[in-house]
């Protein structure tokens, strides 16, 4: 609404046709700003859905486009879902256009707050919305957002003046580029998704049938995971660290192992890099570290000069802000015999607050070994920075050092370096007796592989230790034969091959 005033000082200052001059030019006004405003009503209503607020099926579809141009110049992926509400024709007959109207327009909005940008979101068709999911780093990745998003957005009730809908929603997926290389054809194939997606039940289905059952597979592997940690199906191996002129146990690597029910126990590289990838190495990784602290406990209980423990800590723990405090918690304020194993490249990640991590954790009382050594940076520079008591030579080194003389060279450069700093040197993955000569030759400090034992579970290892105790050298028959496991590639708490 708009008011046009002229102001004169004297009475009857405009005479009878300048006020219809007035009059008429009024009206012109009036008639062009109501013109403008109905013209921008239409420009709205052309690319936003009036319900709702949101963008519609045309500008969601120019604002795929844009994303795809994007994701193709940074060769990344992305994903279209559409989501369609169950039986909304049975909510309007049932509490009224006004209640459906309502139940939109608050899913638009848990949308928009879910996502935090509005242009990622659109109603596409009466009761379906569409939604871009940029930065798609797997398939599995979307299928957990997809999750998420109908547990968050469409699992909540819906508030309805006195009462509560609680509603459904079935979902269809499309992936940049595999579903489709341009706007339409995303589309297009995400709706064919949702309607599989309806006509078989399904809460979510990818437009590649192949796709939904891997995914599903291993949606299927990550609950099966979650509930492994709430029933303390995880158990921990170890595996003997020998001095190397000695043969005897020093100390010991933790590596976790899940002992399922159903499956037996499964190897760690089925289930480690989910772990990883879905958070959940967080909560493990701090299960082992009060699992080995137990485990050190009760061998001192038993009698026996407990052996430091070697736990390996993943990428994910080490990036957390509350690190320190995780692993103070998680060993009841101090090491009790615990030992941190990092990789060279997760410390090189950011190599100021890495050293300032772990200087912290040195003050708790344990050692700092760096694990796969070799395979990275293995500069002087910043070795010496570092809290870093141990060096483990990574094992692709140790068993091909016999036949390839560079192999040799470097393990034989990474001793004399390592005991220039003073710092001890662990050999990962010693299978044979020659190999364990030429490690004791060139002053390696200890080693660690199936020449000795593999990873045994507690009752094993405690057998192990009380021979040491008499003693005795660690020898190949002091385990049983079913214990001597031919080559092959073994997996640690990250899943790196030991």
């Amino acid at each position: 609404m708009g008011v046009l005033g002229l102001y004169a000082g004297e009475p009857g200052f405009f005479d009878a046709e300048e006020m219809k001059l007035l009059d008429e030019l009024a009206g012109d006004i009036s008639f062009a700003l109501d013109h403008i405003e109905k013209s921008n009503r239409l420009d709205y209503l052309a690319y936003y859905d009036a319900g709702t607020g949101i963008a519609n099926r045309q500008l969601l579809l120019e604002r795929l486009d844009q994303r795809i141009r994007i994701a193709a110049e940074q060769k990344a992926r992305l994903a279209l879902a559409i989501l369609d509400v169950e039986r909304f024709k049975n909510i309007n007959d049932t509490f009224g256009r006004q209640a459906g109207d309502q139940l939109l327009k608050a899913l638009a909005d848990r949308f928009v707050k879910f996502h935090g940008e509005p242009d990622r979101v659109g109603r596409v068709l009466g009761d379906q919305f569409g939604i871009i999911i940029p930065e798609v780093r797997s398939d599995d990745e979307v299928a957990r957002r997809v999750e998420r998003k109908l547990k968050e957005c469409v699992g909540v009730p819906v508030p309805l003046g006195e009462s509560e809908l609680r509603i459904s929603a079935r979902v269809g997926v499309a992936l940049y580029p595999e579903d489709g290389a341009d706007a339409d054809a995303l589309f297009r194939n995400a709706e064919a998704a949702l309607k599989r997606a309806k006509a078989t039940g399904e809460r979510y289905l990818f437009y590649t049938q192949q796709m939904t059952e891997r995914v599903g597979e291993k949606l299927a592997l990550e609950n099966q995971l979650r509930q492994a940690l709430e029933k303390e199906q995880f158990v921990l191996h170890y595996q003997p660290k020998v001095d190397t002129a000695t043969r005897r146990i020093e100390g010991v690597e933790a590596l976790i192992r899940w002992k399922s029910p159903d499956r037996g126990l499964v190897p760690p590289m089925q289930f480690i890099p989910l772990l990883e990838e879905t958070g959940l190495i967080l909560e493990v990784g701090a299960w082992a570290l009060r699992r080995a602290a137990l485990d050190h406990k009760r061998w001192s209980e038993l009698g026996l000069n407990a052996p430091r423990i070697a736990v390996n800590v993943s990428a994910i723990q080490l990036r957390q802000r509350d690190f320190v405090e995780s692993v103070r918690n998680a060993l009841g304020g101090g090491s009790t015999g615990i030992d941190l194993e990092i990789t060279e490249s997760l410390i090189m990640e950011d190599l100021q607050a890495s050293t300032k991590k772990l200087e912290a954790v040195r003050l708790l009382g344990a050692n700092i070994a760096m694990d796969d050594f070799g395979t990275g940076y293995s500069s002087l520079a910043y070795l010496a920075k570092l809290p870093v008591q141990e060096l483990k030579i990574d094992r692709s080194f140790i068993i091909t050092m016999l036949e390839n003389p560079h192999a040799m060279t470097l393990v034989s450069t990474i001793i004399s370096m390592a005991h220039s700093l003073k710092l001890k040197v662990v050999a990962e993955g010693v299978e044979t007796e020659d190999q364990a000569k030429e490690l004791e030759r060139l002053g390696c400090d200890q080693m660690q592989g199936y020449l000795f034992s593999k990873p045994v579970d507690f009752d094993k290892i405690t057998v192990l230790l009380g021979k040491r105790e008499g003693g005795k050298r660690v020898t190949p028959g002091m385990l049983a034969k079913t214990h001597r496991a031919p080559h092959r590639k073994r997996a640690n708490i990250r899943g790196r091959t030991r």
